[in-house]
């Protein structure tokens, strides 16, 4: 009796001091930044990762962004610690100095971002650009779409008129005729479809990857990389569900964005969830999109873009 009496307080002694180690190699809140048409919102509304963070003592704070350039400023100062963006942000973010690290990525996804034209437009296809005006906004993904469609064509970025306008003023310009095409990803570009009967032009089949990039302050990743691990893990957990549920995460993000659902099923029917890690090769075409920019101007420094790499990829 004893004996067993004895087993339990160890037992119990290194359950304890287990979960003390684990409160100090852990921080006490994780801020993450999140818009609400991205995975981090689908994240949120689940409450999954809080669920899991709460029995490590472990408190999440999410902070919304209006897009990817204000969340990786939020990461740059220390407002956030974990963000997910597409593509361009993450190089403008290290053109600006700001010490993030990549944690992984989405599977490429290039049907969710397209050129659009009204549907009676004259415009048949990228050559048919030239001189035309051309929303998007600057610094976006769809920046290096365009630059790559306009090169393929045979055209060069001087040959169209950019009009640097947010989903929302872009989607009004485009429904008065003020742009004659817009440069565009989902869930706006599945709206203007089914909304405005928006016609394709070319998606990023065939031009670039696309991808969602999970970034990190590598303040954060590299003091708590378990933490940062562990949220990988549960955006992997929420992919898996997320690709094999479509109308439960269409009914969260249209609670999230205010999009119909059937708006969400469209653009989920050719946006695949995932959480990989990073390897040389998405570095080497994210490096391929910072020198075009830097090539165009619209970068004004050279990136060093495996810079960024996360030290604990670093190892393996």
């Amino acid at each position: 009796m004893k004996k067993t009496l004895f087993s339990s307080l160890i037992a119990t002694a290194i359950l304890v001091t287990s979960q003390a180690a684990m409160a100090e190699n852990a921080p006490k809140t994780v801020n993450i930044g999140y818009q609400k048409a991205n995975i981090f919102a689908l994240l949120k509304y689940r409450g999954t990762l809080d669920d899991d963070f709460k029995k490590q003592g472990i408190a999440v704070r999410w902070v919304e962004f209006p897009a990817g350039p204000q969340m990786l400023e939020g990461l740059n100062v220390g407002s956030i610690d974990l963000a997910a963006t597409g593509d361009a942000p993450p190089a403008f973010a290290q053109a600006a100095k700001a010490d993030l690290v990549y944690l992984a990525h989405s599977p490429a996804n290039p049907k969710t971002e397209a050129i659009v034209v009204p549907e009676n437009s004259t415009i048949k296809n990228v050559a048919d650009l030239k001189g035309k005006r051309v929303a998007l906004n600057k610094g976006s993904d769809v920046n290096y779409l365009l630059v790559s469609a306009l090169e393929k064509a045979g055209l060069s970025y001087k040959d169209i008129t950019p009009v640097y306008l947010p989903p929302a003023d872009a989607r009004a310009a485009f429904q008065r005729g003020a742009v004659d095409a817009w440069v565009i990803w989902d869930p706006y570009y599945a709206e203007v479809e089914t909304n405005a009967k928006a016609r394709l032009v070319k998606n990023a089949e065939g031009l670039v990857p696309h991808y969602t990039f999970y970034l990190a302050s590598r303040k954060f990743a590299e003091t708590w990389p378990e933490t940062a691990k562990k949220v990988v893990d549960e955006l992997g957990s929420l992919s898996d569900w997320a690709n094999k549920n479509p109308a439960e995460t269409a009914k969260i993000l249209s609670t999230s964005t205010g999009l119909p659902q059937p708006i969400w099923q469209r653009a989920l029917a050719r946006m695949p969830f995932g959480a990989e890690r990073m390897t040389p090769e998405v570095f080497k075409e994210q490096q391929a999109l910072a020198d075009k920019f830097s090539q165009i101007g619209l970068l004004p420094v050279k990136v060093d873009v495996s810079s960024a790499t996360w030290s604990l990829d670093k190892k393996q």
